[in-house]
């Protein structure tokens, strides 16, 4: 099988980093950027979180088109020739989450365009799926490379739950971590860019792609029990398309943000479409220093594999990341190595 775009540049602004050298090696060390916020929770405790320690103390969209900004300027740093021949894929919240830090997205498009000094793109687009917002956005993005439609396709993914409205919504439907609820997520923010470019431009590139649907989705109103069959349905398409099996695959990624339903989602997953079972396959998770970033997991996780291939600590020569968000959407990739 050929890859069908591969990845030339990242960048990253996180809790524990403002780029991406610092903040792949604070994760690979095992360093969180947990701290207090200046939330209060139940009790006049402070809430734990992830926040970027920015320069300045911006706040909403100002503060969203700053972190990606950032990211895609050191993106674009090490592949200068892509500036003004890029298109932009903005991976956001889905729509309907409370507290979402921006409203008007292609006011942010334009805010990131004026900070980054190029022009929008004319295939630029949001995707607003959540968490797996980044595995669409490569659907799309090796979509408009094959068709010529953009020489470059940049994802960013930029999101915080470090919101009023958020960090309330979450308390009160008991899903943050607190000292009286083990099962809950840390709130954190993040921005993250992938330069991907035409197979060739680079070393680590895409193989396969899933996509699909969990209808047992967390906490959904009917109580229906997961099977792990929308992550079952993702893991089988990528795998399908790479030509792979599971045994195959060096190692994995995944969002497990905290809450229990996340790990049995993956462990389901992994264990149904195992035919060969191996020794130790290892998984690693970007939340265990950042927290839950939404919308920036996924260009996150392909930082983290891109930095771990070029400096040769990754845990084999191909990666599956995954991805899936409360509604029940699930994304899966594989991306290869190639010396």
């Amino acid at each position: 099988m050929s890859a069908s775009l591969d990845i030339a540049a990242v960048g990253m602004v996180t809790a524990v980093g403002l780029d991406a050298p610092s903040s792949c090696a604070a994760m690979r060390a095992g360093i969180d950027g947990f701290g207090e916020t200046r939330f209060t929770i139940p009790g006049g405790d402070w809430l734990i979180g992830a926040p970027v320690r920015l320069p300045r103390p911006w706040v909403g969209e100002k503060r969203m088109a700053h972190l990606a900004g950032a990211a895609i300027c050191e993106a674009f740093d090490a592949v200068p020739q892509a500036r003004g021949r890029t298109a932009l894929m903005l991976c956001v919240p889905e729509e309907g989450r409370p507290g979402r830090p921006v409203r008007d997205y292609a006011l942010l498009l334009r805010r990131i365009a004026e900070i980054v000094e190029v022009e929008a793109h004319s295939r630029s687009r949001v995707v607003a799926h959540g968490r797996p917002s980044g595995i669409v956005a490569l659907d799309h993005a090796r979509r408009l490379l094959a068709a010529d439609e953009a020489e470059y396709v940049m994802l960013v993914g930029v999101d915080s739950y470090l919101t009023p409205h958020t960090v309330t919504h979450y308390l009160n439907e008991r899903r943050l971590l607190t000292n009286d609820n083990p099962n809950g997520f840390i709130a954190g923010e993040a921005a993250a860019a992938v330069l991907c470019a035409k197979p060739g431009r680079g070393s680590f590139g895409l193989y396969g792609i899933g996509l699909a649907r969990e209808n047992a989705f967390i906490y959904n109103p009917q109580d229906l029990p997961l099977r792990g069959e929308g992550m079952i349905s993702a893991y089988r398409a990528a795998l399908k398309e790479a030509g792979a099996q599971m045994h195959q695959v060096g190692y994995r990624i995944a969002d497990l943000i905290g809450e229990h339903y996340w790990f049995k989602q993956s462990t389901l997953a992994v264990s149904r479409v195992t035919r060969i079972v191996r020794e130790f396959m290892d998984i690693w998770s970007p939340t265990e220093s950042v927290g839950n970033v939404g919308a920036a997991v996924v260009p996150l996780m392909l930082g983290m594999a891109y930095t771990a291939a070029q400096k040769g600590y990754a845990g084999g020569n191909s990666v599956l990341i995954e991805a899936s968000s409360d509604a029940g959407a699930c994304g899966t990739a594989i991306f290869r190595g190639r010396r």
